[in-house]
């Protein structure tokens, strides 16, 4: 029993190990989202990281419009990355969990 319990010890150590290395490298991964007519693009890392904005020089004639455009595209682009990031630290996070019975929250 106490070697079972040293076993799982261990895979949930190396769960969190690759949930750490999962993080650092989603902070490398990006994601692209446009405002619909292609004037406004910007570009995040999956951890939620704004990397770059690029706008074109018509929109920067209407300050409130740049203002919605800015709100709605950044929030599509947080949400993708949110849900990127949520998707691959879930499927660590069930690769590495022991088999635990009556344990399956990630089933």
């Amino acid at each position: 029993m106490f070697g079972d319990m040293m076993g799982m010890m261990g895979k949930i150590k190396e769960a969190q190990q690759k949930a750490e290395d999962t993080k650092k490298r989603l902070e490398t991964v990006y994601i692209d989202e446009k405002s619909n007519d292609d004037l406004l693009n910007i570009t995040v890392s999956v951890a939620g990281a704004i990397k770059k904005i690029d706008i074109k020089d018509e929109l920067l004639e209407d300050k409130e419009q740049l203002e919605d455009y800015l709100i709605l595209t950044l929030n599509k682009a947080l949400s993708r990355a949110k849900a990127s990031y949520d998707q691959e630290l879930a499927a660590v996070a069930k690769e590495g969990m022991p088999d635990i019975p009556g344990l399956d929250m990630f089933k």
